[in-house]
């Protein structure tokens, strides 16, 4: 029924006081298959959650075939584990969710998308437009959608240049916090502070925390955060999740990214 949460959100929004890690593919910077090959690394190191999506040359075409790799990818490993007890089926289902750009960068494939507005942005295309064109495909698809506010914070990288944000700043706590209560009024489940994709710098700790203290949203971070020690900074300050992507591009080797990433987890939640 519309309105009711699903099963892809119920996850999401699952809380249990140990933070998660998602990795965020963007479709222009590689191959389906590389994405498919760093994901299945990613997932086998404790990541829960991939996220499709980026700022600028995503399409219908690249969203599409990167979401189908990884998906086959991910059955095929769950099927196989299923055959063998001594391996973990369920750490291998994991949910694929749209991370889209716009509405011309969608995938009736996904098992969810974040259906976001850019609350910090000045031009009603992040606020509204983008979601009213993308609106009719989403329904008709049938991908679960995930209503959340997305917060540019400082430096904000090329999201926050495309978005048009007027970014949130370090120091800025008031304004973090009007942020957060706005989401949660809206009625939003999901709340996202980004610093922008391979921003030199993450999101202000204090920032998360105030955000924290002031809605009980699922919080989400990324942007600027290359090791584990960041991670649990942001998560001793709040976060839920932790997103990253620069860092995962970063290998091509499964093996070794799988190696970073299964230590940068532990760190998060030493």
């Amino acid at each position: 029924m519309v309105g009711e949460p699903g099963p892809t959100l119920r996850y999401v929004s699952n809380t249990t006081g140990v933070a998660r890690h998602a990795i965020l593919i963007d479709p222009a910077d590689q191959t389906p298959e590389m994405a498919a090959k760093r994901c299945m690394a990613a997932v086998s190191a404790g990541s829960s959650m991939v996220l499709v999506g980026g700022s600028t040359g995503t399409d219908m075409g690249n969203v599409h075939n990167t979401v189908i790799a990884i998906k086959e990818a991910l059955e095929l490993v769950t099927w196989a584990s299923s055959q063998d007890s001594d391996l973990d089926e369920e750490s291998w289902i994991v949910p694929i969710v749209l991370f889209p750009a716009g509405a011309a960068a969608l995938s009736p494939s996904a098992d969810g998308i974040t259906f976001m507005m850019l609350m910090n942005s000045t031009t009603p295309k992040f606020l509204i437009e983008e979601q009213l064109a993308g609106a009719p495909f989403i329904r008709q698809a049938g991908v679960e959608t995930l209503p959340m506010g997305y917060v540019v914070c400082a430096p904000g990288g090329r999201v926050g240049e495309v978005g048009e944000a007027n970014l949130l700043e370090s120091g800025q706590n008031d304004r973090a916090a009007a942020y957060a209560m706005t989401a949660q009024s809206y009625g939003f489940k999901l709340l996202y502070l980004e610093a922008g994709s391979g921003a030199h710098t993450p999101v202000d700790p204090e920032l998360i925390r105030t955000a924290r203290e002031s809605c009980n949203l699922t919080l989400i971070v990324g942007g600027g955060i290359r090791d584990g020690a960041t991670a649990r900074r942001a998560v001793e300050a709040g976060a839920d999740w932790i997103i990253t992507g620069n860092l995962t591009e970063s290998f091509d080797d499964a093996d070794e990214l799988q190696r970073v990433l299964k230590e940068f987890i532990s760190t998060m939640n030493s």
